[in-house]
């Protein structure tokens, strides 16, 4: 039988034993993303190869879906997906939207990002194009360029042509340049324009907080 304590003992630390806690299981919070891309299949493509690569039993659902419409109207249809579905079983907990800056206005950039903040969304934007976060792969690209220097870039660093809507550029990147480093000088990109328009920041990408926020649901990353 086990010797009771002492009551003058009650107080002292090696008296106070809390009893063993019996260990539980918990299944990680399960998230519902929504991707929407201005592109049909270039972003889509990507985005659909990082989600084909995390665990099958990882808790969360990834929807990416390109719809070939550009700033503002991405950041309407956006939300008008997600809206369709609130107060319901299927409500996003997280919506992306993802666009370039190529050719347009600088005012309709800038207020597509503003927008979709304000409608608390988040948004993976690129100034001057998506391929830019292709190139951040291979180098510290400092200096704006044009689409067709883009094109040029990546074929260098691919020893192939580049193919815009290359199903395997994710598995290509993985291959042949580091997402690491990519991560790493996107956010140096963005320190580099701090406090400058979106439209003004040339180059700069924000994609590397969407891939990192994927990459948080692989257990080996």
């Amino acid at each position: 039988m086990a010797k009771p304590v002492k009551i003058s003992d009650r107080d002292k630390s090696w008296a106070r034993k809390s009893p063993p806690r019996r260990a539980y299981q918990t299944r990680p919070e399960r998230r519902r993303i929504l991707i929407v891309c201005e592109g049909e299949k270039t972003e889509p493509n990507y985005f659909n190869a990082i989600k084909a690569s995390l665990p099958p039993h990882v808790a969360q659902v990834i929807e990416v879906r390109g719809l070939g419409a550009n700033t503002q109207s991405l950041v309407n249809c956006a939300k008008k997906r997600r809206n369709r579905l609130l107060n319901t079983d299927y409500a996003y907990d997280e919506v992306w939207v993802v666009f370039d800056r190529d050719s347009f206005a600088p005012d309709a950039f800038d207020n597509a990002i503003h927008s979709a903040e304000a409608e608390g969304m988040k948004v993976a934007w690129s100034n001057e194009a998506f391929e830019l976060w292709y190139i951040l792969h291979f180098e510290d690209r400092q200096t704006a360029m044009s689409r067709d220097d883009y094109t040029a870039c990546l074929s260098r660093y691919l020893e192939n042509p580049y193919r815009k809507n290359d199903p395997g550029m994710y598995a290509l990147l993985m291959h042949r340049g580091s997402e690491d480093m990519a991560i790493r000088r996107a956010i140096q990109r963005q320190v580099d324009h701090e406090g400058m328009p979106p439209h003004a920041a040339n180059p700069c990408t924000t994609v590397n907080k969407l891939v990192e926020r994927l990459n948080e649901f692989d257990p080996n990353s």
